[in-house]
């Protein structure tokens, strides 16, 4: 069934209402007092995506030329809306009034409707993302202000307007009380003298190539290494396989080129979009490059952290399946897997980079033991989080996370496989009665001592650095044992008081985190591991600048050896970056990633 697109209602305070458009109903009745969100309002021509086609705002609307890059869109994304849903957006292919330089698509998304009801706005940027599709800038979010709104400064030579809408999804019939819109004065918006002009298409920005993989595109190696800024990792590192196999540093562009063909058809043939495909895509391109380096490197780029964090544990982890691994323990440790990474995404990397038929052989067993598993799906945990969050609705996010970390562990050894047996199984944390570790994790220079510092609720802190220094110097590294011995057994006495502790030391390798580790466990603590993802340069700018700098040939070392724990580790992890706040989050049972989600710094301190 298709469905013609409301009409926006103009804000009383909006220019660029005419004598026969639609105002506000009643006013603001329906935004006062309620959270909204501000967008860009894009100047296109509204356009509606189904599964099984398109049209724009006219039902009827036929073939134009602006026209067929979306209906090619659609061709990709189509069999990713489900029967009743349908995508509005704005096809943005054609220059309309305003001239467009740097889009991310030339489809934008605005909103989502399941039959007569529009999703809520979390939702609809988390459904679009999944297709590969944007959606316009967010310009304001809050509980709506009028005076707010109006001091909104909209750029009028390069923006059409904005729009507001509750956050909240909304039926159909409450479309002109739930969304309204400000359009600058002057805009003609009935014309449609472009329809009958030379089509002249707007220009892309250097995220396209990015949003292009995701909608199902092609990948564009060249395009993406530029857009990241990745160029010399993806040929040094080809360049480097190629002398150790064959003797010569030829063909580096061809191979990467090959490889990414081969994953990305891989992918495509388990039905993955969006994100997971991106960063599959990127994983092939980038697997040669050291994780630690491109997790950094790519977190300081316009990736972020999300993205880059996914990419590099895929590309710390494709290897391990290829090589052998003991059956019986084999679906416990896909499982584990499975908290760090898409496993067929995974192994869709493995199975194309493999080198030999032994290795191919150990991809291909790894993947019938995970598909038999059920292990394979976008999101084979998916059912028990959110099960288990259900039940656990009401408690605090430190309990939640707790509980969440020990329900995977229990179905990974098999002892559970439903949210209610999860439930019955972390009965015992769920007073809240346990203490907390935050362990830090990254080079010297990287910003752990200062993001830690400024933790709320942290009752003690170890630091091996200050520990040196009492004893004389930060710098003497001759005393590293008794030192670390002395701070075990603080970190032992604080955590047996309770309360949040802070272990700040460089923990760079899974030996080195499990010292920590195991006093933890000894005394039942929840543990997160804060891991700080900076980029080398800037690392040392500021080991430059420091007070006590690093010589340079250990914060080489360092890095060399910096190893990022992965997802599932530790029973949830931060990721911080270069600014030294929260960029990301694993582990947590919101499962947004989202810094404010459940699970994120500002939930410490105190019981549930």
């Amino acid at each position: 069934m298709r469905t013609h697109y409301p009409r926006t209602p103009h804000l009383p305070w909006s220019p660029g209402v005419g004598g026969d458009d639609v105002r506000a109903a009643a006013g603001l009745a329906g935004l006062a007092g309620r959270e909204v969100v501000v967008t860009e309002k894009l100047d296109g021509e509204n356009t509606t995506l189904y599964a099984d086609g398109l049209h724009a705002r006219s039902l009827d609307s036929g073939h134009h030329p602006s026209r067929a890059w979306v209906k090619a869109l659609q061709g990709r994304i189509g069999a990713g809306i489900p029967a009743g849903r349908r995508v509005c957006g704005e096809n943005l292919y054609a220059r309309h009034s305003l001239p467009y330089e740097d889009l991310d698509s030339w489809f934008y998304g605005f909103s989502v409707w399941d039959g007569d009801h529009c999703l809520d706005w979390d939702r609809t940027v988390a459904f679009l993302r999944g297709l590969g599709i944007p959606s316009p800038r967010v310009l304001w979010r809050g509980v709506f202000d009028e005076r707010a709104l109006r001091r909104l400064r909209i750029d009028t030579a390069r923006q059409e307007g904005y729009v507001v809408r509750t956050v909240d999804g909304f039926a159909g019939a409450d479309f002109g009380r739930c969304v309204a819109k400000w359009v600058r004065g002057g805009h003609v918006q009935t014309d449609t003298h472009w329809m009958y002009a030379q089509v002249v298409p707007n220009g892309l920005g250097p995220q396209a190539p990015l949003w292009a993989v995701r909608s199902g595109a092609d990948p564009d190696v060249a395009g993406l290494s530029a857009a990241l800024g990745v160029e010399a990792d993806i040929t040094v590192g080809t360049e480097t396989e190629t002398e150790t196999e064959a003797g010569a540093g030829t063909g580096a562009g061809a191979d990467a080129a090959a490889e990414v063909a081969e994953v990305t058809a891989r992918i495509d043939g388990l039905g993955r979009t969006g994100e997971a495909r991106l960063a599959g895509v990127l994983a092939a391109m980038l697997h040669r490059v050291p994780r630690a380096r491109l997790a950094a490197r790519l977190a300081a780029g316009p990736a972020g952290m999300p993205l880059a964090r996914r990419v590099a544990d895929l590309v710390g982890l494709y290897p391990s399946l290829q090589q052998p691994f003991p059956d019986s323990e084999r679906r416990a440790g896909l499982v584990r897997m499975a908290v760090a990474a898409d496993l067929g995404v995974l192994h869709a990397l493995a199975g194309a980079t493999a080198g030999d038929q032994a290795a191919r052989e150990c991809v291909e067993w790894s993947a019938l033991c995970a598909e038999e598993a059920g292990l394979l799906g976008a999101d084979p945990l998916g059912p028990l989080r959110a099960g288990l969050r259900e039940a656990l609705t009401g408690l605090g996010p430190e309990v939640a996370d707790r509980c969440w970390a020990e329900a995977r562990e229990a179905y990974a050894r098999g002892g559970i496989s439903t949210a209610e047996e999860a439930l019955s199984a972390t009965w015992r944390w769920r007073d809240a009665a346990f203490p907390r570790l935050v362990q830090l994790c990254g080079p010297s220079g990287s910003g752990k001592s200062t993001f830690a510092r400024s933790l709320p609720g942290v009752s003690a802190y170890v630091s091996l650095d200050d520990l040196r220094a009492a004893r004389g110097s930060r710098a003497d590294q001759r005393a590293n044992s008794d030192v670390l011995r002395e701070g075990l057994d603080r970190l032992d006495t604080a955590l047996a008081a309770g309360g949040t502790v802070v272990w700040d030391a460089t923990s760079l390798t899974e030996q080195q985190r499990g010292l920590a580790g195991s006093v933890a466990r000894r005394r039942d603590a929840l543990v997160t591991q804060a891991v700080v993802l900076v980029e080398e340069a800037e690392l040392l700018r500021r080991n430059a600048v420091r007070a006590d700098p690093v010589p340079a040939q250990v914060l080489t070392t360092q890095l060399h050896r910096f190893s990022p724990p992965y997802p599932g580790r530790a029973h949830r992890t931060w990721y911080v970056g270069t600014g030294g706040d929260v960029e990301d989050t694993a582990g947590v049972l919101g499962g947004s990633g989202d810094p404010g989600a459940a699970g994120g710094p500002g939930t410490m301190g105190g019981k549930a």
